[in-house]
């Protein structure tokens, strides 16, 4: 039969998985860093996923193709009813990455000074080499992390630590990319880490949402990388604000990929 279907310009297509997300029929995968059409059959043709597209790669043609599959109607969407059931329940094996837990950085801040002024007594430097060497231990800080999980996907809506946060959202390769992460973005925040690309980035969005509908969130930064497909991360944020009708104090930063603060 003759009906509309999406079409992939593969040649323009960046791999940012946005469309991916929105496809809520999961017609379109990432598959070897390209959007790709699994099925004709799953497209509804009513083009959700264009106006994600940052660089005009999806088009709707008219074409003779199979029929819908019913069956693939909001699928994704039924799928994440089910999975956020037991969202909070803990894993089967017990794994401890998914247990809430909190750190109170004010005594192990005061412990890795004193230990760090033991060991300058202690050591015997070339006088020769003693700059660059301090150099280097002044730019040692420690970890500035407030809680356990980071993981968006782990991260319990309900977990108590979030009520009452500054919440810190950032692309996996943020922390890789700036050397002071945890002095200039992690100190004082809840982190939530996540990648727009490799991720659900429509769970990712109603994840965020869960968890602004749960807590009464101080304020939100969002840290992303450089490349276009960072922009899903902000994207998401900015959706699960409006689905949770809750609009909270917002800034963003973006790290180039050689570690600079380039917005």
């Amino acid at each position: 039969m003759k009906r509309n279907v999406i079409e992939i310009n593969e040649e323009k297509c960046i791999g940012c998985g946005l469309c991916a997300g929105a496809c809520m029929q999961g017609a379109i995968e990432i598959i070897d860093g390209k959007a790709k059409l699994v099925s004709e059959s799953y497209c509804d043709g009513l083009g959700m996923c264009l106006p994600k597209c940052p660089v005009d790669a999806i088009h709707v043609v008219e074409k003779d193709t199979e029929v819908f599959d019913q069956s693939r109607k909001n699928i994704k969407a039924k799928s994440k009813l089910e999975t956020t059931a037991t969202s909070d329940e803990p894993m089967a094996c017990g794994c401890s990455g998914t247990h809430a837990k909190s750190f109170d950085r004010s005594s192990m801040i005061t412990l890795d000074m004193a230990q760090t002024s033991k060991a300058h007594e202690e050591k015997v430097v070339p006088s020769s080499t003693k700059s660059s060497i301090d150099t280097l231990e002044q730019g040692s800080i420690p970890s500035q992390l407030m809680q356990w999980p980071v993981q968006l996907r782990l991260i319990s809506p309900n977990a108590p630590y979030l009520n009452g946060a500054d919440l810190l959202i950032a692309a996996d390769c943020t922390a890789f990319a700036y050397g002071d992460f945890h002095r200039d973005f992690i100190k004082g925040k809840v982190t939530v880490i996540g990648c727009p690309k490799l991720d659900d980035n429509q769970y990712n969005a109603d994840k965020i949402a869960q968890i602004l509908s749960a807590n009464d969130i101080k304020s939100i930064t969002v840290v992303r990388m450089e490349v276009p497909c960072c922009g899903g991360m902000i994207s998401a944020v900015k959706s699960a604000m409006l689905k949770a009708e809750c609009i909270v104090p917002y800034s963003e930063v973006t790290i180039s990929s050689d570690g600079r603060i380039i917005g």
